[in-house]
């Protein structure tokens, strides 16, 4: 039996919360799943669209991934970190224009018609590649999905495609859902999207606005035995602090993504049959960015970039905004990504001193006030760490004379404001880092971005360096190629400073020892349960 109670102390320190990564993959309070029982799970959000093949956040996984599975999931010990799910092998061709699928047999949708590889088929050039968030930049040169029979889907790409791009996407960007009910009419307004049909080991059940989500057990499910558990209700509770005492009053019995606030943390630890878990979720680390809108005259000048980098007291941000449960960045990929970090990028060392010095040196002198020049800086409202740094940050450039006011927007006037209008100067952002550069990472920094795409570069930023660095690499097949290509591409970005790094989180879960089969593998949250059992 594992015991996994951690102190913010003595486990989170600097980057041992991203470093953990490889310790003891399965947490499990007893060692013989048993049937049946509802989990009763913390939402703090409703999203608007539960279709994943359409909407690749966390946000919609954490419920439609239990619905809608993809063709493989992220694993701790899998071949290339990969674990089956709707297909069971994949195999990229020489020249990387076609990647083969072989497909589960006996796999059933939720109303009972088969699973085929037209599904597959449909999914990646109906919704993958035209409407999907992410998908639109992997899948962009794919052209055809040939399918020679109801258990093959053999993607055909119109130009050379990296099977190690195509591989470490596949858990958050290949959720299939059924030819039969998108085939007709607008996918986009499609009544599935919100009530969606599936293969996965839980059928969606009901949705009572405000209240709750409620899933069933799927007693067609391809897994043998699975699940293990009958329902799962996600308990609609958007205050952080009702999370904490819904655990403790046994009303819940999971909160994921750091529902809990952090404060709170060395607190509920201590609390008799509940237990503080950092497991889960490796592939899913957030990143702390001061997103730039290089538009501006003086946000165009790399001294004032670098500036701005040597007022930021990283460790302190560490320490005080998430309470040592974060890590200092160095870049725009990860501490905790053994794939492609490399620590052989510029720094910027926090020191007032300098940056003043190249304040002055790039002719921004202080006035009679004490200040060179205001920005609009507008911080991103999906977490109480984002709110908390934009206060810090408008604290750190007073230090150095920039005066910055705090524009405080609701979610969907932020993603306007910073992402169609560009009215902004600076911006705090929290992207999320999926595994592979091109999936996510290289889209903050490459120029040509259509308006109103969000995490993306919409600060005007352009080096035409950059992005033929970044083009070459996105037709690299030799995995150790590519993957030296992005260790470049993080030098160019951590010296040229587009946006600027300051700390990668993940999350925390706080759970009942009842609960088995838990974090197991590095994306937990947002998998499907199908193995996850109460004790009675």
């Amino acid at each position: 039996m594992s015991d996994f109670t951690i102190s913010r102390r003595s486990v989170l320190a600097g980057s041992a919360l991203l470093l953990a990564s490889t310790a003891l993959p399965t947490i499990g309070w007893a060692q013989t799943p048993k049937k049946g029982g509802r989990l009763v799970v913390a939402a703090d959000s409703e999203p608007r669209n539960l279709n994943p093949a359409i909407v690749a956040s966390n946000g919609v996984f954490f419920i439609s991934s239990k619905i809608v599975e993809t063709l493989a999931e992220a694993s701790f010990d899998g071949k290339d970190g990969l674990d089956p799910r709707l297909a069971t092998s994949w195999e990229g061709a020489a020249d990387g224009l076609s990647v083969t699928f072989k497909l589960r047999e006996g796999v059933k949708w939720h109303d009972g018609k088969p699973f085929t590889s037209a599904d597959v088929a449909f999914s990646a050039l109906q919704i993958w590649k035209p409407l999907q968030n992410l998908g639109r930049t992997v899948f962009k040169d794919l052209e055809a999905v040939d399918t020679p029979d109801e258990l093959t889907a053999v993607f055909k790409f119109a130009r050379p495609t990296p099977f190690q791009l195509i591989r470490n996407a596949l858990p958050a960007l290949s959720s299939v859902v059924p030819k039969h009910i998108y085939e007709t009419g607008n996918i986009e307004e499609n009544p599935a999207n919100n009530a969606p049909v599936g293969t996965g080991p839980f059928k969606f059940a009901e949705h009572k606005s405000g209240e709750y989500y409620r899933l069933e057990r799927n007693a067609d499910y391809w897994g043998k035995d699975q699940p293990y558990l009958d329902e799962i209700i996600y308990q609609v509770l958007p205050d952080r602090t009702s999370a904490a005492s819904a655990l403790e009053a046994e009303e819940i019995q999971l909160a994921a993504f750091s529902a809990v606030p952090l404060a709170d943390l060395d607190r509920i630890s201590k609390v008799p049959g509940l237990k503080v878990i950092t497991k889960g979720y490796e592939a899913l680390t957030y990143q702390l960015v001061v997103e730039i809108n290089h538009r501006r005259k003086e946000l165009a000048d790399l001294k004032v970039r670098q500036a701005i980098a040597h007022a930021i007291d990283k460790d302190f941000v560490v320490r005080t905004v998430f309470l040592g449960y974060a890590a200092t960045a160095t870049g725009p990929v990860p501490k905790n990504d053994p794939q492609f970090y490399t620590t052989d990028v510029p720094t910027y060392a926090f020191d007032v001193a300098k940056a003043n010095a190249l304040l002055d040196e790039a002719g921004y002198s202080r006035g009679d006030d004490g200040k060179r020049f205001s920005l609009k800086l507008l911080p991103a409202p999906y977490f109480n760490e984002t709110k908390q740094f934009g206060d810090y940050l408008r604290q750190a450039l007073a230090a150095i004379g920039i005066d910055a006011q705090l524009v405080n927007n609701d979610s969907a006037a932020h993603i306007k404001a910073v992402y169609t209008d560009h009215a902004f100067d600076l911006a705090v952002g929290p992207p999320v880092f999926r595994g592979d550069p091109a999936i996510s990472t290289t889209i903050l920094v490459q120029s040509g971005i259509p308006d109103g795409v969000p995490f993306s570069n919409q600060g005007g930023y352009k080096n035409d360096e950059l992005d033929a660095l970044i083009a070459k690499a996105s037709e690299t097949l030799d995995p150790a190629a590519r993957t030296e290509l992005y260790k470049e591409f993080q030098k160019k970005v951590a010296a040229d400073l587009p946006l600027i790094n300051v700390a990668e989180w993940s999350f925390i879960s706080v759970i009942r020892d009842t609960v088995g089969n838990v974090a197991n593998n590095p994306r937990w949250a947002v998998s499907n349960w199908a193995d996850t059992w109460l004790e009675a």
